[in-house]
């Protein structure tokens, strides 16, 4: 993991206070959630213009380098580049653009005159930006550009704060910090005689659905060159590729991305012998000649109870982590030290599917859609004040106004890749910057360019299968059929996809965190009505009483939300670690 921050004074010819430069060494501890101990630095000063660069990565030889320095400017990746020296594609340009570059990353740069970062399409390796009265501030992480501006304490944008109780994730450009504002998608934002100017280029518009099989095979075959060269970088890895394969569509294309450009992998599938999952990624295997490991799930004696972490702790780490922008509803990878070794999964490949937004949707009537567009922003208006509706409203506004097919579309790959996924991450970083085919600058920019609805119907992704390895298209499916066959006339000599589905069970869908039991609900229910009067702006109190009303929560994820916003409120972070803390018992349904 990578962080960045920049700084540069508004006035010319005036330089950065020495005592703000010592706030950001301080401040590093508590905004890279990692152990102080392996954090490594570096920085780079020109008068009225300073950029510092940490990161956990154990030694130099990851490519490009932390800070890329020339004689009169340096450059930083944080993320991944599909090319590591288009490191000096972006030094060279006059004004810092990520449109033509692969990978997955922002950039930072710096010069004698001028500091700039810059988003991929979609902002997963997001860049954040504030000032003060004499200083601009950008960096990768939004809690140390709002401690780069040297305040006693944080002060938190309160209203902003009403999307995180609703979904568990922003839905625009607002961070819980006052006067911190994320960088949009395919944005870049300059610095230079002390204003700051941000540019933003439009998120590509989908061209019709193919009508011929040869746009079609046209289409998918510029989409499958993108995805091959996402995955070049690997070749230099030593060592073949562990991925994550199970029964799906997403890690499936993800093994037949790396066996076409010739990648050494192996593959491992948790689950038992008997689960469509294992079976049918063993099918995979096969017909790719890899080698593939089963993992069984832990066998233990019968229980009637699971022991959990106090969840003070559990929302402390994920705000240390996540910075407020995700929720401790959601399950954050924890801290591992840094390991390079390469590992893959088939996550995020929703967008090639047309986005999670969509794949909720049965209903593809415009007013279904739009009606889907106001309670992604508006859920739940009873639980919130009229100044939190209002805020949401003036939020949806903009996308309201679009079409709203291509509207979902973008609002996932804006705030569900953008915010929430950006987020959710950077615990993962901590353990090495792995390689993410699904979310490279390049394939997002293609994908997004094919019609909704062929993405939606999944035949893009079968398709896809045919170019890279057409051995894994007629191998089941976990789950449910291929969208696009549902329905569909075959003539007796084509091929009819298949489909394993798992057997139901009494217990196999029970989760402690939607189940919390007496006990947890009671610390969460305390934690939060203890708090009402810091949530008091963006929600009525007898309603989030009524929230609670129960002995056992009814609405366990919005509960999750409040406790993580009123730990945030409270004071509980950031700051030292919740100490002492007892576990949690949680009965098993039977």
């Amino acid at each position: 993991m990578r962080v960045y921050l920049g700084l540069v004074a508004k006035q010319p010819g005036a330089g950065i206070p020495e005592a703000m430069l010592h706030t950001v060494r301080d401040a590093i501890d508590s905004a890279f959630p990692v152990p102080p101990e392996v954090i490594r630095s570096r920085e780079w000063h020109r008068p009225g213009i300073t950029m510092f660069a940490w990161t956990n990565e154990p030694d130099d030889s990851r490519r490009p380098p932390l800070l890329e320095t020339g004689h009169d400017r340096v450059t930083g990746v944080n993320g991944y580049l599909a090319a590591p020296d288009d490191v000096n594609r972006l030094a060279a340009m006059p004004a810092l653009d990520t449109e033509a570059v692969g990978g997955c990353f922002s950039a930072f740069r710096a010069t004698e005159d001028e500091l700039s970062a810059a988003t991929a399409i979609h902002r997963v390796c997001p860049v954040y930006y504030a000032e003060t009265p004499d200083v601009h501030v950008i960096g990768s992480r939004a809690l140390l550009v709002h401690l780069a501006g040297g305040g006693e304490r944080v002060e938190w944008d309160v209203l902003a704060l009403q999307s995180m109780v609703r979904q568990g994730y922003f839905l625009s450009d607002e961070t819980p910090y006052r006067g911190v504002s994320a960088l949009p998608p395919s944005s870049s934002v300059t610095v230079k005689g002390g204003r700051r100017t941000v540019t933003t280029t439009p998120l590509p518009s989908a061209v019709p659905a193919p009508t011929s099989r040869r746009e079609k095979k046209e289409l998918v075959g510029e989409l499958a060159s993108a995805l091959l060269a996402t995955v070049e970088p690997l070749r230099a890895a030593g060592e073949p590729v562990n991925l994550a394969l199970t029964g799906g569509r997403d890690s499936r294309l993800i093994a037949a991305t790396l066996h076409a450009a010739g990648i050494p992998l192996r593959a491992t599938t948790n689950g038992l012998d008997t689960h469509p999952d294992v079976i049918i990624a063993g099918r995979v295997a096969r017909a790719l000649r890899v080698e593939h490991t089963v993992i069984p799930p832990a066998r233990a004696e019968k229980k009637d109870a699971i022991v959990v972490e106090h969840p003070l702790a559990r929302a402390y780490e994920t705000l240390r982590a996540c910075e407020g922008m995700t929720s401790a509803y959601e399950s954050i990878v924890g801290y591992l030290p840094y390991s390079a070794k390469p590992t893959m999964s088939g996550q995020s490949g929703e967008i090639l599917r047309a986005g999670g937004l969509l794949l909720l949707q049965t209903d593809l009537t415009e007013k279904a859609l739009r009606r889907r567009v106001d309670v992604t922003f508006l859920r739940d208006p009873a639980l919130f004040t009229e100044e939190a509706n209002e805020h949401a409203r003036e939020l949806a506004g903009p996308w309201r106004e679009r079409a709203p097919l291509e509207a979902l579309d973008h609002m996932y790959i804006a705030y569900k890749v953008g915010r929430w996924h950006a987020g959710a991450r950077a615990g993962s970083l901590r353990r090495g910057d792995q390689i993410w085919p699904f979310l490279d600058n390049r394939v997002v920019r293609a994908a997004l360019g094919l019609d909704q609805t062929w993405r939606l119907s999944e035949e893009v992704i079968y398709e896809l299968l045919g170019v890279l390895a057409p051995s894994l298209r007629d191998i089941p499916v976990e789950g449910k059929p291929w969208r696009f066959s549902v329905g569909r006339r075959y003539y007796p000599w084509q091929r009819r996809p298949q489909v394993l589905t798992a057997p139901k069970t009494g217990g196999g869908g029970w989760n402690w965190r939607t189940s919390p039991g007496e006990e947890l609900t009671g610390l969460i229910r305390d934690h939060v009505l203890g708090r009402l009067d810091l949530l008091a702006p963006i929600v009525r109190p007898d309603e989030v009483r009524k929230l609670f009303a129960e002995p056992v929560l009814k609405k366990p994820n919005q509960a999750w939300h409040l406790y993580t916003v009123a730990t945030m409120l409270g004071g509980e972070y950031p700051g030292k670690e919740p100490q002492g803390l007892p576990r949690v018992h949680i009965p098993i349904p039977s």
